[in-house]
């Protein structure tokens, strides 16, 4: 008998379901909020709010996409943490009462175990052992991955995520929200050796790249004083210079934990991993490394209900179900 499952994903500011059958996804709908612009980052209760909007029309167009009634679901999957807690509610709920009235069973997804499985949607797949770099907005992550469910953090920032270095850099430009991608775009027309920001030497595996965002800062209040045309003059070399910086910092130590762990299979996950410049350069280390590196597709790189739906196959075949008593947690351990 096949095992169907609707996924639902809200753990921050996109609203997605997605329906898997036996490991195979037959549909991934995304509601992508766009009220967060004007303020230059997400805020919490609009958040919440348009989760609340979203939900009931995004599961029953995942239902439709898939052509499969909700009647033939065998279990709802759903986003535990970490996240906004608002955010999740509104997925937990949602995903409580219709397990409920379908009488079946409901899983809980941790959201960074999910942004790692996103790579068995898909062909290639990784082998086991591998390294993970989870790289997103609100995390920045080296987990050694010995099998779907047995995953360990080895190494994680300790402030800022790479994805929010990204877009605190981008707003110091004076460009709009979200500012990852925007300076992805200016740094491919870009010198990314014209200018040379602060790079933080922390212990170990992990990360900092609060250093990285007030070298920007002062730098640019310096050279705004002497041309306040500074930044439209250089844009894209000031955008090479902040992604090499964030690209040089993760991939440093992405080689230490390969060597020290003698691991030659790389994955990349997390809305980052979209990245081209990091794309670029984690191929050119392959290659003088002799690594197997995986991408996943981009639609499975930022937050989506596909890698909820995976995460929570592999779960189901576990028989790894949790009760109506469940609650989100905003923060919440990789295991």
């Amino acid at each position: 008998m096949s095992t169907i499952i609707l996924a639902i994903e809200s753990s921050c500011d996109e609203t997605s379901a997605a329906i898997i059958k036996d490991g195979f996804v037959l549909s991934n709908i995304i509601a992508t909020q766009d009220v967060h612009k004007e303020f230059g980052g997400v805020v919490p209760e609009l958040a919440s709010r348009a989760h609340q909007q979203n939900i009931i029309p995004v599961v029953d167009q995942a239902l439709k996409a898939a052509k499969i009634d909700k009647t033939a679901l065998s279990a709802i999957a759903f986003t535990r943490g970490p996240g906004l807690l608002g955010a999740l509610i509104v997925g937990t709920s949602f995903a409580k009462a219709l397990t409920l009235g379908l009488d079946i069973p409901l899983i809980e997804v941790n959201h960074m175990q999910a942004h790692i499985l996103a790579h068995f949607i898909d062909e290639p797949k990784p082998v086991f052992p591998f390294l993970c770099l989870t790289v997103s907005g609100g995390h920045t992550q080296i987990v050694l991955v010995n099998d779907f469910l047995d995953m360990r953090v080895i190494g994680e920032t300790k402030d800022d995520a790479a994805g929010e270095a990204f877009d605190k850099s981008a707003k110091l430009l004076g460009l709009e929200y979200p500012g990852g991608p925007l300076i992805d775009n200016l740094a491919a027309q870009g010198d990314e050796s014209k200018y040379i920001f602060a790079k933080s030497n922390m212990p170990g595996y992990d990360f900092s790249f609060s250093g990285l965002k007030t070298s920007v800062l002062y730098f640019l209040k310096k050279m705004l004083k002497e041309d306040p045309e500074f930044i439209n003059k250089h844009i894209n070399d000031l955008a090479a210079g902040i992604q090499k910086a964030i690209i040089d910092m993760l991939t440093e130590k992405l080689i230490m934990a390969a060597k020290k762990h003698q691991i030659s299979h790389i994955a990349i996950a997390g809305g980052v991993s979209a990245n081209q410049g990091l794309r670029k350069e984690i191929t050119r280390l392959a290659v003088l490394n002799n690594w197997h590196i995986y991408f996943p597709a981009l639609e499975y790189c930022t937050d989506n209900a596909a890698m909820i739906a995976i995460a929570a196959h592999f779960k189901f075949k576990k028989n790894d179900f949790v009760g109506l008593d469940i609650a989100p947690l905003a923060r919440m351990p990789l295991i």
